[in-house]
C-alpha cells in the first residue's frame, strides 16, 4: 500500500471516523471540544523555534513527563506545542503546563491523519522540531513534516514483534514513514532490530533505554499517598489491579476473594484500563455481593468493605500509595500487558500474568532484578498475593528490588535531550 493508497482509504472513511468521534462524545464530550483543531485548524501565535511534542493519550503523556520538564528547562525561550488525540491526554498535559516553569507552553489536538488537515496544522504551527513519543507514526503528519524539512524524532520508541508484521506488510508506506524519521531514540535492542529490519539505517537509531525509569514522584503525591495509606488501610493489608480489562474482572476478583482465606481484612483497589468500564465492574460486584466503595465517593473504605473502585481519572500514582503491592492489567488475557515501570515508581513489587508483548523487555529487565512476579492464572494470583501480603519480610525484599531497579536505570531522557539538541542546530 502506497501513502496515496492509504490517504484515498482515510478519506473514504471520514464518515465512519465522524461519527467515532461522536460515539466517543456520548461518554466523554471532551471528544468535540475544539473540534476544529482535528482538520488542522489551530491558533497559534508563533512562527519560529516552536518545539512540537506529540504524547496521543494519557500513558504517553505521563511517559513524556520527565523527557518535558527537561526540554521547558534547557529551552526557556523555545514555545512548547504539545499535542494529544484524546481528552483524557489533554487533561494530563493542562495539568503539566500548571507544573512547568515556562511561560509559553500551549496545547492543541493533533490533526486526523488526512493530508490536508496535516499540512494545515504544520503551516500555522510551523515547528522547528517534531517529538513523536513511542510510536506515534502517522504517515500523512510525517509526510507533511518532511516535505516541510521539519526533522523529527521519535522519542522513548519501541517496535514490538507484533508491529513489526504489521508493518512489514505494506513495505512501501512504511518505507514512507521511516524515511521521514530524522532520529529513533529507541529503549532496547529488540526495538532496534526491529526498527532496521523494516529498512531503516543503523546510523539514526540510538539506544537510549525506557524514559519512564526516569520517573520522580514528587515530595507532596509521596505526602498525599502517605496519607491515603492511613485513610484506607490503617495497617490493613491491600493490593491494586491496575489498568485491568473487562475479560480479567472477574478473574480479579475471584483471586481476592480466595486471598481472604488466607488475609481475612485484605483490601483489593481495582482500578479498570477505561473509564466507560467503571460502571460495569460495580455492576459486577453487586450481582456477587461483594461489598464496595467507590474512590468517586471520597468516603474510605470499612473494614466491611472488600473492594475499592478506582472511578476516577489520573490518580493511579496516588491509588498506588495505598497498596503494599500491584497487579498488571492486560495481562491476564491477552492484551499484551500495560506498563508495569509506574507501579514500580511507587516501591510496589509488581505481579503480571503470562501476556506481556508490548513490554517484553521492561517485564525482562524486571524479572530478572527480582521486582516482578509471574503468574498464569488467577489462582496462582491469590497464591502470589497471599506469600507478599502474609511474609512482612518477603514483602520489603522485593520492594527493595522494586527500588533499586530505577537507580539502575536512569538516564534515558539524558540521552535523549542530547539528540534533540542535534536535530535542532543541525
Amino acid at each position: 500500500m502506497s501513502r496515496t493508497t492509504y490517504s484515498f482509504i482515510l478519506y473514504l472513511l471520514s464518515p465512519i471516523i465522524l461519527l467515532y468521534f461522536c460515539f466517543r462524545a456520548l461518554k466523554s464530550p471532551g471528544y468535540l471540544a475544539n473540534f476544529r483543531q482535528r482538520f488542522g485548524f489551530v491558533r497559534f501565535r508563533h512562527n519560529q523555534n516552536t518545539i512540537h511534542i506529540h504524547c496521543a493519550s494519557v500513558g504517553e503523556t505521563r511517559a513524556a513527563i520527565p523527557l518535558i520538564k527537561k526540554i521547558a528547562e534547557n529551552y526557556p525561550n523555545h514555545p512548547l506545542l504539545i499535542t494529544t488525540t484524546s481528552p483524557t491526554g489533554k487533561n494530563e498535559v493542562l495539568k503539566l503546563i500548571n507544573t512547568l516553569d515556562h511561560g509559553d507552553t500551549t496545547h492543541c489536538y493533533l490533526p486526523i491523519d488526512w493530508s490536508g488537515s496535516c499540512k494545515r496544522f504544520i503551516t500555522q504551527v510551523k515547528p522547528s522540531i517534531s517529538i513523536l513519543m513511542e510510536t506515534e507514526l502517522w504517515p500523512n503528519l510525517l509526510y507533511r513534516l518532511n516535505q516541510r524539512q521539519v526533522p523529527v524524532l521519535l522519542a522513548n520508541a519501541r517496535l514490538s514483534d507484533s508491529s513489526f508484521n504489521k508493518y512489514n506488510r505494506h513495505p512501501q508506506l512504511s518505507n514512507t514513514i521511516f524515511s521521514s524519521i530524522s532520529c529513533i531514540c529507541a529503549q532496547y535492542q529488540s526495538d532496534s532490530e526491529n526498527f532496521q529490519r523494516l529498512g531503516t539505517s543503523a546510523e539514526k537509531i540510538v539506544l537510549t533505554g525506557s524514559i519512564k525509569f526516569d520517573i520522580e514522584l514528587s515530595q507532596k503525591l509521596r505526602q498525599q499517598q502517605n496519607q491515603l495509606k492511613q485513610q484506607w488501610t490503617n495497617h490493613r493489608k491491600s493490593w491494586i489491579a491496575a489498568s485491568i480489562h473487562p475479560g480479567e474482572f472477574s478473574a480479579i476478583l475471584d483471586a481476592h476473594l480466595q486471598l481472604l482465606n488466607a488475609v481475612p481484612d485484605a483490601l483489593l483497589i481495582a482500578v479498570p484500563r477505561h473509564p466507560e468500564r467503571f460502571d460495569e465492574l460495580k455492576v459486577i460486584c453487586k450481582k456477587r455481593a461483594i461489598p464496595f466503595v467507590s474512590r468517586s465517593e471520597n468516603k474510605s473504605p470499612t473494614l466491611n468493605d472488600s473492594v475499592l473502585i478506582g472511578d476516577t481519572m489520573g490518580e493511579m500514582l496516588l491509588m498506588c500509595g495505598a497498596a503494599d503491592v500491584a497487579f498488571v492489567g492486560g495481562s491476564l488475557i491477552i492484551r499484551g500487558g500495560q506498563n508495569p515501570i509506574e507501579l514500580a515508581a511507587c516501591g510496589l513489587p509488581v505481579i503480571m500474568g503470562p501476556s506481556d508483548y508490548n513490554f517484553s523487555d521492561i517485564t525482562q529487565i524486571m524479572q530478572d532484578t527480582g521486582a516482578l512476579e509471574r503468574v498464569e492464572s488467577a489462582s496462582e494470583l491469590t497464591v502470589t498475593l497471599a506469600k507478599f501480603l502474609s511474609d512482612n519480610n518477603f514483602l520489603e525484599q522485593k520492594s527493595l528490588y522494586a527500588k533499586q531497579i530505577f537507580e539502575n536505570n536512569r538516564g534515558a531522557v539524558d540521552k535523549t535531550l542530547v539528540n534533540i539538541e542535534k536535530l535542532l542546530h543541525s
